[in-house]
C-alpha cells in the first residue's frame, strides 16, 4: 500500500520542497506543516487515523504515540528529516538525502523475536548494614527483599524482611533466574529475649531471586555487570546511585519481553571438533559470558546475551547471526540508502553508522547547535554497533557510499570493531573506512566537512545477498573488478591451506575434522582436495595434523579457481599384490613394510609381511587360509547356563 508523507518545517526553521520531494519519492506528500505537534495536532490524528502515514518528524515521538493510543491505533513510521538533512548549513541539496531517508522509512522490517521473563519481586540486597538496611526498608514495600550484610553488625530489629550475613562465592542468571551461592552464611535466631542473634555460620548455602541489588562497593559479581539485566550495582558512597538504583529496582516485578538477540547454527559451527579446539572468537569476545563450550560448538544463555552483536561480526562460518533484526534487514537498507540517493541525483553519498542513543543525541546535537550533517553524509542508525563488521562496511561501500564512518559511543564493545575495521581496511582501501570517536558536536562537523580524498564509487553498484561470506565477496569483487587476490591480515577468516607434500602422508586426518568441507578427499585416489572459499582459517585441520604438515596464507581470492577443488597433495595408489586392486598410498605401504620387515615378530614371516600389501579382501581370505587361522578351531563351545547344570543333575 503506498504511503503518504506528512511533512512538517518544525515551525519554518527547514525547507522542504514538497514537489521534488513527490517526485524524488513517488509517494504522495501532504501540504508542508509547521507544527503537527502543537497547534496541529488535529492534523497528525488524522494522518494515524488514516492507517497510511509516514510523519517526517521523530523528536516529538511520545506525543504521536499518544495521539495514536488514544485513536486505539499503531503509531505510523516516523523519520528525522530535520536533524538528519534540514537543519544543515551545507550549501548543497538536501533532496537526495531527504529521499534516501524517506526510502528506508518504507521498508518493512520484521520484529524482533523476544521472550518472557517472568519476576516475582525476590530482591537480594548485597552491602553493609548502613546502606543496605535502609534501602530494603524502602523496596520492602514493593519487593520481597532479603539484605544480604557483608559487614559484622549486628542482626536488626525489624522483621519486615529478611536479614541474612555471609558472602557470595558464586552467582549466575539474570532477570528472574538468580542463583546465588553463600558462604559464611549466617541467618537471623528470631527466638528467645534481648538482642536478635545470628546463627553459625555455614559454607555452601543455595538461594533463588529474581534480581539484585548490589551495594557492596566491591568486585562486580558478573562480567560487564551493566549488561546483566536484573543486576543493579551502585556505588554505596553516591546517594544518587543508590537512589537511582532502588527505584530501578521497584520497577522490576511482572512480566517482561527479553529479546532474542542472536541465533545459533551448531552444525556449522567450528568451535572444536574430536576434542580439538578450533574456532574460539565468540568465546573470546563476549562481554557478558554468555557464550560457552558444548561439545563441538558453542551454546549462547539467551537470558544473559545484550545483544552487543560482536560474536556475529566474529563469527567466521555464519554459525552465530544477529537477529534483532535479521541480517538481511540491515543489507537491504543499506542497499535502499545508496540506491535512493543515486536516483535523486545524487552521486557520492557517505555512509555514518551510528547507535540508537549516543549517535542520535550528537547527531542532534550537531543539527541544533553546530552545523548539522553534509548534505552528502547519510546517518544509519545500527542496532547493534559492535555487530557492525567488516561484511556490512564492504556491502555498503559496494552498494555505491564512497566512504563508511563508524560513530563509536562510549558504551559500546569495541574489541570486535578492532579486528573488524583493519580487515574491512584491507579488502576496501585505507581510506574508505573511518571510526570516529568523540563526543563533541562540533568535532565531529568539522571531521564530515573535511572529508579525506574520496575514492570514486563502485562503478557496478551490487544487491548484497547471500550469507556474509559471500555478500563480503560479491563486495570484494565489484571494488576491484580487475584484481585476483587481496592480502589479509593474520586473523582474517579467509585464505588458503598450504600443506608441505614432503611432510604429508596423507592421513586425511584433516579432511575428517574440517567443519565446512574445504578439505576434502577423492575416494577413488590418495588425494587431498582443497575449496578455499569455504576455508574458515579455523585452525582445526593444522592442530590435528600429526606431521605438523599444514600452515595457513590469510587471503580473498577472488578468481573463479577458489569456488573450485583444487589439488593439495596427491601420490601413486599400491596396488594389491593379489588382485591388483588400488588402495591406500604406495610410498605409506613401502614404508611400513621396510620397516616392519625382520624388525617385528609378527611380521618374521614373508606370509604375513605379505599380507600388509595386499587389500582389505584379499587379507581376509589370507588370513583365513593360514595354518594358524583362529577360524580353523572351529565353533567355539556353547556357553553353559544354569539349567544345563540342573539337566544334569535330573538326568542322574
Amino acid at each position: 500500500m503506498p504511503k503518504q508523507l506528512i511533512l512538517c518545517n518544525c515551525s519554518g526553521s527547514q525547507l522542504i520542497d514538497l514537489n521534488a520531494l513527490e517526485t524524488a519519492t513517488g509517494m504522495t506528500c501532504s501540504k508542508v506543516h509547521s507544527d503537527l505537534c502543537t497547534t496541529q495536532t488535529n492534523v497528525t490524528a488524522e494522518a494515524i487515523a488514516s492507517g497510511d502515514a509516514i510523519i517526517c518528524c521523530q523528536q516529538e515521538a511520545r506525543i504521536f504515540d499518544e495521539i495514536a493510543g488514544e485513536l486505539d491505533q499503531e503509531c505510523p513510521p516516523l523519520v528525522d528529516l530535520r536533524d538528519r538533512a534540514g537543519w544543515s548549513d551545507d550549501p548543497r541539496s538536501k533532496l537526495p538525502k531527504m529521499a534516501a531517508l524517506l526510502a528506508e522509512a518504507t521498508l518493512d522490517i520484521p520484529a524482533e523475536k523476544t521472550i518472557d521473563v517472568v519476576s516475582e519481586g525476590l530482591c537480594l540486597i548485597i552491602g553493609a548494614a548502613d546502606i543496605a538496611l535502609p534501602a530494603a526498608e524502602k523496596l520492602s514495600s514493593f519487593l520481597s527483599v532479603t539484605a544480604m550484610l557483608s559487614d559484622q553488625s549486628e542482626p536488626p530489629d525489624a522483621r519486615d524482611y529478611d536479614v541474612i550475613r555471609g558472602q557470595i562465592k558464586h552467582a549466575q542468571g539474570a532477570l528472574g533466574q538468580f542463583e546465588v551461592t553463600i558462604d559464611a552464611l549466617q541467618q537471623v535466631q528470631p527466638g528467645g529475649r534481648g538482642p536478635l542473634q545470628w546463627t553459625g555460620p555455614r559454607d555452601g548455602g543455595q538461594s533463588e531471586c529474581d534480581m539484585i541489588l548490589d551495594l557492596s562497593g566491591g568486585t562486580p559479581l558478573f562480567p560487564a555487570p551493566e549488561k546483566r539485566e536484573g543486576y543493579l550495582r551502585a556505588d554505596p558512597g553516591s546517594i544518587n546511585a543508590v537512589a537511582d538504583a532502588v527505584l530501578e529496582a521497584s520497577q522490576l516485578i511482572g512480566t517482561f519481553e527479553k529479546p532474542l538477540y542472536v541465533t545459533l547454527e551448531p552444525l556449522i559451527c567450528a568451535h572444536s571438533r574430536a576434542e580439538q579446539i578450533g574456532c574460539s572468537n565468540c568465546l573470546n569476545i563476549c562481554p557478558t559470558g554468555a557464550i560457552s563450550p558444548a561439545g563441538d560448538h558453542v551454546s549462547i544463555d539467551p537470558m544473559i546475551c545484550a545483544g552487543c552483536g560482536s560474536c556475529a561480526a566474529r563469527c567466521p562460518s555464519g554459525a552465530i547471526t544477529y537477529d534483532a533484526p535479521p541480517p538481511d534487514a540491515l543489507f537491504r537498507r543499506i542497499h535502499t540508502l545508496a540506491s535512493a540517493y543515486r536516483k535523486a541525483g545524487g552521486d557520492t553519498p557517505r555512509l555514518l553508522v551510528h547507535d540508537a542513543n549516543f549517535g542520535r543525541e550528537l547527531i542532534h546535537l550537531a543539527a541544533r547547535h553546530s552545523r548539522g550533517l553534509p548534505a552528502d553524509v547519510i546517518p544509519l542508525e545500527a542496532s547493534a554497533l559492535a555487530g557492525f563488521g567488516h561484511t556490512e562496511v564492504l556491502s555498503a561501500l559496494a552498494s555505491g557510499f564512497v566512504e563508511v564512518s563508524i560513530l563509536l559511543s562510549p558504551t559500546v564493545e569495541r574489541e570486535a570493531l578492532e579486528k573488524e575495521i583493519p580487515l574491512a581496511r584491507a579488502i576496501a582501501g585505507e581510506d574508505r573506512v573511518t571510526v570516529l570517536d568523540g563526543t563533541d558536536p562540533d568535532t565531529l562537523c568539522d571531521i564530515l566537512y573535511n572529508p579525506f580524498d574520496q575514492s570514486e564509487p563502485c562503478p557496478e553498484p551490487i544487491l548484497p545477498l547471500g550469507n556474509r561470506r559471500q555478500i563480503t565477496r560479491l563486495s570484494a569483487k565489484a571494488l576491484h573488478p580487475s584484481l585476483d587476490q587481496i592480502d589479509l591480515p593474520d586473523d582474517a577468516p579467509y585464505g588458503a591451506v598450504l600443506v608441505d607434500t614432503d611432510a604429508c602422508t596423507l592421513c586425511l586426518s584433516c579432511v575428517s575434522l574440517c567443519p565446512s568441507g574445504a578439505l576434502v578427499d577423492n575416494p577413488d585416489l590418495p588425494q587431498l582436495r582443497f575449496q578455499e572459499d569455504a576455508c574458515l582459517q579455523c585452525g582445526l585441520c593444522s592442530n590435528i595434523c600429526p606431521e605438523d604438515a599444514i600452515s595457513y596464507e590469510p587471503r580473498l581470492n577472488l578468481t573463479d579457481e577458489a569456488l573450485s577443488q583444487v589439488v593439495l597433495n596427491e601420490e601413486e595408489p599400491f596396488a594389491c599384490v593379489e588382485c591388483g586392486t588400488l588402495f591406500g598410498v604406495k610410498s605409506t605401504i613401502e614404508k611400513i613394510t621396510e620397516k616392519l620387515a625382520g624388525n617385528h615378530a609378527m611380521f618374521s614371516n614373508p606370509d604375513a609381511l605379505r599380507m600388509i600389501q595386499m587389500c582389505d579382501d584379499c587379507r581376509v581370505r589370507a588370513q583365513f587360509k593360514a595354518p594358524d587361522n583362529p577360524f580353523a578351531a572351529g565353533e567355539r563351545p556353547r556357553v553353559r547356563m544354569t539349567e544345563d547344570y540342573f539337566s544334569k543333575r535330573r538326568d542322574h
